[in-house]
């Protein structure tokens, strides 16, 4: 089996630019999405985002969380007060996120690693060192203090 994966923490808004948010917060951005870029008619993307992101091949979810949690938990109250605002703006609530997205059978994607035993044991096939993930209690905070949601996208490649 191969994995890619990746996570990152989002603010978005059909009305706020990502350069908005950044001129707000002071935080540069890992990525942006422009509203409307790709097509006018229907909206693709439907919305600006700002994105702090880790696409660190080999790491797990958790790994990956924690270095965007690290970059931004100082800044939490102001994210989330911003979060709110764009809820506002917009007229619905959670204009933050933090995005989990893992691609099975991705080619540019991590291979299982049976090679090296775990504590004594023999690693099988179908037990990938990317396979499971959990959210520390510091990663949870952040999510409360930014009002963020957490969403998880798994796909096959192809």
């Amino acid at each position: 089996m191969i994995i890619s994966q990746y996570a990152y923490f989002a603010l978005s808004s059909t009305q706020v630019s990502a350069a908005q948010i950044t001129a707000q917060l002071g935080i540069e951005p890992d990525e942006v999405v422009v509203r409307g870029s790709r097509r006018v008619e229907p909206v693709r993307p439907a919305m600006h985002r700002w994105k702090v992101a880790c696409r660190k091949p080999g790491l797990t979810v958790d790994d990956q969380v924690a270095q965007i949690v690290d970059r931004l938990f100082d800044h939490a109250d102001r994210i989330g007060k911003l979060a709110v605002e764009l809820g506002r703006i917009e007229g619905r609530p959670c204009m933050s996120h933090l995005q989990v997205v893992r691609v099975f059978e991705h080619p540019d994607g991590e291979e299982e690693d049976l090679t090296s035993p775990v504590e004594g044991w023999q690693k099988l096939p179908g037990q990938h060192q990317l396979l499971g993930w959990h959210l520390n209690a510091r990663a949870l905070e952040f999510l409360r203090l930014t009002g963020a949601e957490l969403d998880v996208d798994e796909y096959a490649y192809g």
